[in-house]
């Protein structure tokens, strides 16, 4: 059974940092495409960020540069570490080990 199991969420003041981790098991992990996409109250849900088997990345232009998508192939974890998080950063953070996706973790930036 595949299981992916965020963590890392929580609140935080804006200009802060949070890493965010999903743990994956059940699922052989390395050659996956892997991401993060969020969700905010009463929006679409977008794409956040992706990293492919090569360890090549790819950013949602309003994360660019303030966020980074890792992975841990020995640890079968992926990572998101967000810096200089702003208020329109709130939302549910949704890990991607394809074709799993995880349950969410809320995130919340005050002003």
């Amino acid at each position: 059974q595949v299981q992916l199991m965020e963590s890392g969420g929580g609140l935080v003041q804006a200009g802060g940092s949070l890493r965010l981790s999903c743990a994956a098991s059940g699922i052989r992990f390395g050659s996956n495409l892997m991401g993060w996409d969020r969700q905010a109250p009463g929006k679409q849900r977008e794409w956040v960020a992706r990293i492919f088997s090569g360890g090549s990345t790819n950013y949602a232009d309003s994360v660019k540069g303030r966020f980074t998508i890792s992975r841990d192939n020995a640890k079968n974890t992926v990572y998101l570490q967000m810096n200089s998080l702003k208020p329109e950063d709130t939302a549910v953070y949704y890990c991607l080990v394809a074709p799993y996706w995880g349950q969410g973790t809320q995130v919340t930036v005050s002003s």
